[in-house]
């Protein structure tokens, strides 16, 4: 995941295109990296579509109850475990861009690990998102941290046995989140609980830790993937959104694909892209990052960007 921003994102976002800064792209008035699904409860008038939570339902409902995800994601991770002794034996592997790789801490001669985001990555937050269908509700700061605190989220399929793998290789786990540093106690307590390994507190990258020379840009994780790259070397990267890869300038439909295009064979080898339909960057993007129009708006400009073909 994929992270809502702080209150301010709203002028950020247009001074930081401009300026081509990388801004948080997936919601407002948060610091968290939870859901931000369509959500609200009102009635439309006869023979017009509804703008309500449901709007998510198939979405949430498919990664909650159906085989295929489970497969899909099981899939991925095995696949992923597969490539873990090659990356190892290979001293120059790593999964951190050129870019993001400072010179004074080479690759080679490193430990090795792995990076992971945690929301939809590693941890299952579908029972958060039903709850906001369920309710006609939408994401806020106060509902996801009592989620968080309820340490209830479950693994998702094929995780543990991957990250079990890796520790057993000597591999370190990072969990690079945009759930905010106030949350790391909570965090750690459901990783744990559900059997990931967790080597201490400081494996926890979460929004607001502080990288010594690098300035932190909304939500991005640029930052804090120079610092797991300052004590380690990456082997994989593993995350259900673009921006948990690489920095995300500008979050439009092209520049997204130009990311895909530039990058695309890293996917499947040292990228790991978890599947992830409920919510994320690539939703504003449709409708320009305009969180300020109204959610009757936006969902607007969604509608026009679907390809009919007729």
């Amino acid at each position: 995941m994929r992270a809502p921003a702080p209150a301010a994102l709203l002028l950020a976002t247009a001074l930081a295109l401009a300026a081509c800064k990388p801004v948080s792209f997936t919601a407002p008035d948060a610091v968290a990296e939870p859901p931000r699904p369509e959500a609200s409860a009102s009635a439309s008038p006869a023979g017009t579509a509804t703008t309500d939570a449901d709007d998510n339902l198939n979405a949430v409902l498919w990664v909650q109850r159906s085989a295929e995800y489970q497969a899909n994601a099981i899939s991925i991770f095995r696949a992923a475990a597969d490539h873990l002794d090659a990356a190892l034996k290979e001293p120059n592997w790593d999964a951190l861009v050129p870019e993001e790789r400072e010179q004074a801490a080479p690759a080679a001669g490193l430990q090795p690990a792995v990076i992971m985001d945690i929301d939809e990555t590693v941890l299952d937050n579908s029972p958060y998102q039903a709850r906001l269908i369920a309710d006609g509700a939408e994401y806020d700061e106060v509902t996801w941290d009592r989620w968080v605190a309820e340490k209830k989220a479950r693994p998702v399929p094929g995780v543990v046995e991957f990250a079990r793998a890796a520790e057993a290789r000597g591999v370190t786990i990072l969990y690079l989140s945009n759930r905010a540093v106030h949350l790391k106690e909570a965090t750690l307590a459901n990783l744990r609980a559900e059997g990931l390994p967790v080597k201490d507190d400081s494996v926890f990258l979460g929004l607001g830790t502080h990288v010594e020379g690098c300035e932190q840009q909304g939500s991005e994780k640029l930052c804090r993937r120079r610092l797991a790259g300052r004590e380690y070397r990456v082997l994989m990267q593993f995350g259900d959104q673009l921006g948990d890869f690489v920095e995300v300038v500008a979050n439009t439909p092209d520049a997204r694909a130009g990311l895909l295009a530039q990058y695309g064979d890293w996917f499947g080898e040292r990228w790991w892209m978890l599947p992830n339909p409920t919510y994320g960057s690539w939703e504003p993007a449709v409708f320009n990052n305009a969180w300020n129009e109204t959610r009757q708006a936006r969902r607007a400009r969604k509608r026009d960007a679907l390809e009919q073909n007729r």
